[in-house]
């Protein structure tokens, strides 16, 4: 194991997510989550990541492939934690309880149990493949609802702005545009801050990343001393976000993208120059993102007044996706984070 009692303090690659009542660390070479059971103890789970990527020395690709192979792994994991947490059973329980109350002689309730039992495995095998399934279905639901939600939405609203006012605002579209994008993302973390279920999560975020800083300032890794760090860290991944809208706005402001330039070059209505607009914001959509990411790597590099620029904004809107963690929830932060250190500090540091 690394040590931790370096009084250094540095900049590390180790990142990582908020789970369902658990964190999930990545470091250079390996992998981890920490999950709390019913039961209170710890589960804690380890792999290798020990393949070298070619895209990874790739810059503007390595963050595009790097953003949906993390998007795939984080519905993985947040899955799985669910059900080590007893999430998913409490569910199960509730289906349960509402079956017996159909069932109506006692002989026929024993009967259903044995073949319950006796159906066990098979029930396993079909959930995790069912579990599979509507993982995949859901990140494809995940990704199609931000497109509506950040791309086609506002190009509607948009449009709707520009047929009542009566001055010609198609200059500033981009940028109305991109204004509009970013009130419903702050507005969707707000709203998604004041579920119970949500907070619990926030807080898991705010205990990574305490532990994260905690490492990179070279103290032990104890509750005592992460719990005296911020909760605000640049290098995450509503940061990312955030910033992928802000650079969208540049983008999009500087390509002659307005649906008047479609209409007026390839002779189509204003509703086909609309979707043609649409259209061309998903394919710069992959160039958005490596320029974000290569944007953010930086930010978490270096710390100096351009950087410090970059982040302010993410760091404000995570006040919203962090919470004060409990010293349990920092307890599974710290289990989470100590398998992935490597032997060597050095191979840790950027």
């Amino acid at each position: 194991m690394a040590k931790e009692k370096s009084t250094e303090k540095f900049k590390t690659r180790v990142g990582g997510q908020a789970l369902i009542e658990g964190v999930m660390m990545l470091g250079p070479d390996k992998g981890a989550m920490a999950v709390r059971k019913p039961d209170k103890t710890i589960y804690i789970e380890e792999w290798d990541r020990k393949e070298k990527k070619w895209y990874n020395k790739a810059p503007f690709i390595r963050g595009c492939i790097n953003f949906v192979s993390q998007l795939i792994d984080g519905y993985k994991y947040i899955n799985k934690s669910g059900e080590i947490s007893g999430m998913f059973d409490e569910e199960e329980e509730e289906k349960d309880k509402k079956k017996k109350k159909t069932e109506e002689l006692p002989e026929a309730e024993e009967v259903k149990a044995e073949e319950t039992e006796a159906a066990k495995p098979e029930e396993k095998k079909d959930n995790s493949a069912m579990n599979s399934i509507l993982m995949i279905i859901s990140s494809i639901l995940g990704i199609g609802l931000a497109l509506a939600l950040f791309i086609v939405l506002p190009t509607l609203i948009a449009t709707g702005i520009e047929a009542i006012v009566p001055a010609d605002i198609s200059p500033y579209r981009s940028l109305i545009e991109g204004v509009i994008k970013i009130g419903l993302f702050i507005g969707y973390l707000w709203l998604t801050s004041l579920m119970d279920t949500m907070k619990r999560l926030y807080q898991y975020h705010g205990a990574e990343h305490k532990t994260i800083f905690c490492y990179e300032h070279g103290e032990e890794l104890t509750v005592e001393n992460v719990r005296k760090y911020k909760r605000f860290h640049p290098r995450c991944g509503t940061s990312f976000i955030f910033l992928t809208l802000a650079i969208s706005i540049l983008v999009y402001t500087l390509l002659p993208l307005n649906p008047e330039v479609f209409v007026q070059n390839f002779g189509v209505s204003e509703a086909m120059g609309n979707i043609l607009r649409i259209c061309c914001k998903i394919i710069f959509l992959p160039i958005i993102v490596g320029i974000s990411y290569e944007l953010i790597t930086i930010a978490g590099r270096y710390d100096n007044i351009i950087t410090r620029i970059i982040s302010a904004p993410g760091l404000g809107i995570q006040r919203l996706t962090t919470k004060e963690p409990a010293d349990e929830m920092i307890e599974i932060a710290i289990a989470a984070v100590k398998p992935v250190i490597p032997e060597n500090p050095e191979d840790a540091k950027w």
